[in-house]
Parts: C-alpha cells; sequence; structure tokens
C-alpha cells in the first residue's frame, strides 16, 4: 500500500475505526492472559519470593517508556524535515502515553523497591534519569497546550523531543556507566539471560502486549488529533454526518 495514502489524514481517519475498536478488546484479553501467567503460573524467585513478579508491569512499562520517546522524537523529526501532517500528529500523540509508561515504571519500581532496598526512592542513576523522562514528556505537551498555533507548536516540541533523546542512552545504561542500587540487565544478554524461561517467557510476552497496547492507544489518540484539526473541513463533516 502506498505508504502517502497511509499518511493521509482522510485515509487513516476513516480507515481505523473499526481496527482500533477490535484491538481494544484483543489487547485486553491479552492483558488478563499475561497477568495470569506472571501471577499465578511463573514460579517464585528464590531470592526476592513474589515480590519480583511486579517486573511483569515494571519491566515492560520502562521499555516502552524509552521506545515511546523514541516514536515521538522520530516522527516529530519527520514532521520537521518533511511537514508530513499526520507524523506532527504521532508526535504530540506519543507524549501522554510515553508519560503514563514512565509513570508506571516509577510507581511499580518504588512499590519493588522497598522490599529490596528498604526504601521507596534513592537517587539513583537509573531512577533519577527516568524521572527526568517523565519531566520532558510533561515539557512536551505543557509546551504544546500553550501555544495556539498548533503547528508552530509541534515544531518547539519536535524540537525539545529531539534533544531529549540524548536521556534515552543515559538511561539504558545508567547501570553499567555508574555504580548504582538497580538491578543490572537481565533481558538484554541474549547469549545468557539471567532469568530462566519460565520467569523471561511471560516476561517477553508482557512486552508484546505493551506494545500491541501503545499501538491501540495511539490509532485512538491519532484519530482524536485528526478530529481537532480537521473538525471544521468538508470530509469531516461529511464523514461525521453520515
Amino acid at each position: 500500500m502506498n505508504i502517502s495514502k497511509i499518511a493521509n489524514l482522510k485515509f487513516f481517519y476513516t480507515n481505523t475505526r473499526k481496527i482500533s475498536y477490535y484491538m481494544s478488546f484483543f489487547v485486553m484479553i491479552l492483558f488478563i492472559i499475561g497477568i495470569y501467567w506472571g501471577l499465578f503460573i511463573a514460579p517464585e524467585d528464590y531470592l526476592q519470593g513474589d515480590s519480583y513478579r511486579i517486573m511483569y508491569m515494571h519491566v515492560p512499562a520502562a521499555w516502552l517508556s524509552l521506545q515511546t520517546y523514541m516514536v515521538m522524537a522520530i516522527t516529530g523529526f519527520i514532521a520537521l524535515v518533511w511537514k508530513i501532517k499526520i507524523m506532527e500528529i504521532i508526535s504530540i500523540q506519543c507524549a501522554p502515553i510515553g508519560a503514563l509508561f514512565t509513570i508506571i515504571a516509577l510507581v511499580t519500581g518504588m512499590v519493588w523497591g522497598k522490599p529490596t532496598w528498604g526504601t521507596y526512592w534513592v537517587w539513583d542513576a537509573r531512577l533519577t534519569s527516568e524521572l527526568i523522562l517523565l519531566f520532558l514528556y510533561i515539557g512536551v505537551m505543557v509546551l504544546y497546550a500553550s501555544i495556539n498555533d498548533k503547528r508552530q507548536a509541534v515544531k518547539i516540541t519536535s524540537l525539545l523531543a529531539i534533544i531529549g533523546l540524548i536521556n534515552i542512552p543515559i538511561i539504558h545504561y545508567s547501570v553499567e556507566w555508574w555504580n548504582t542500587l538497580h538491578q543490572g540487565p537481565t533481558v538484554t544478554k541474549f547469549d545468557k539471560p539471567s532469568a530462566h524461561t519460565t520467569m523471561l517467557y511471560p516476561l517477553l510476552y508482557m512486552f508484546i502486549v505493551f506494545n500491541i497496547y501503545f499501538i491501540t492507544v495511539i490509532i485512538k489518540r491519532v484519530r482524536l488529533g485528526i478530529y481537532a484539526r480537521e473538525k471544521n473541513s468538508k470530509w469531516m463533516e461529511e464523514y461525521t454526518d453520515d
């Protein structure tokens, strides 16, 4: 299918309604399966006991907080260079989704940290850089909301997102660059992951589910963004009248 056709606001809006509807039910079922797998089927950890199970929410949310930011920055760059409207919408709509993932990662990390470290929060390199990521998401949303000209607003928020990319490798490699309390990589060591397969498979499954959830939500939010931008256009009036 022609990419320019998919990028057309009218084509995207009119052809994704049913997709987003069915994906919502699909991802809900996948979440239920994943939560049951992680809470009841995966074995207890010999050191952390059942407290480790929070990683089935924490780790995928942390991954997606970084992944969503990269999507926001890349689509923002495309919007700046090639002036593609749908990329402008995707970029700004990534911000609230990424902020949600970041909040989930921080809160679940704090819940896990209490029994593990004896405190909910330490100014650990990874925790601090993840908190900075949340501030970047909030900054993008506040800037966008404060500027009336939304095309101009996206240009400014895209620049902020691109500059903020420097924080992504800091978050990812912080446990290797600095002496930190945070647990080191367990999944990305593909030659010999630290996690046993009975724990690793449900974690990878939840990562896939979180990605499907992201796709589902971004489709819905892009549709809302298109409606807000095109609600006075002739094609939108004709479509909503049908």
